[in-house]
């Protein structure tokens, strides 16, 4: 806690003992000033639940741990993850009001990892966003895919792709497009 959190928080608890309806308006307003995300990698069964943004700030340890899950899992190899990839994942959250657990089948991807996908056959694009740290694809137990899909596409705020067989939606921070 760096000293102007402190402060806020002891000006918070001092005001609460003063007037608790005047606490619980600076507290929902505080908390409106955070955003958080909550991964479970399905690959390498991994969670993780982080403040990542918080008082107009992206927090760099928030964002190391959410680069390493969401690492290449065929390789291991980390990357950073582009923050406003984590902002189109909270607000996808938002909208579908949820504070559900983003299951993720692929985060970032190696070239060479994208490579021996396309080779195999896999819906992988040579210029993927994924080797970027730019695109996600996931699941929302509880969500149907349509229901996902429907909610990314309604943000208008990168790609979209709907893959009903493999089961996922994918995200990125590209250009608006959908398939």
């Amino acid at each position: 806690m760096n000293r102007r959190e402190f402060l806020r928080t002891g000006m918070l608890a001092l005001g609460g003992c003063l007037c608790p309806q005047v606490l619980m308006g600076a507290a929902r307003r505080y908390r409106q000033h955070e955003r958080w995300l909550s991964f479970y990698n399905q690959h390498t069964g991994e969670t993780l639940r982080t403040v990542y943004w918080s008082a107009g700030r992206y927090i760099p340890e928030a964002l190391s741990d959410i680069n390493r899950i969401l690492r290449d899992f065929r390789t291991g190899e980390v990357k950073p993850i582009d923050p406003a990839l984590l902002d189109l994942l909270h607000a996808l959250r938002t909208r579908l009001e949820t504070r559900d657990t983003l299951h993720v089948i692929s985060g970032y991807r190696s070239p060479r990892t994208n490579a021996g996908l396309i080779n195999r056959g896999h819906a992988a694009s040579s210029r993927s966003l994924h080797t970027k740290g730019k695109a996600i694809d996931i699941r929302l137990p509880g969500y149907s895919l349509k229901a996902l899909h429907k909610a990314a596409v309604s943000l208008r705020a990168g790609g979209v792709g709907y893959y009903p067989v493999p089961e996922f939606v994918h995200v990125d921070i590209g250009r608006v497009r959908y398939w």
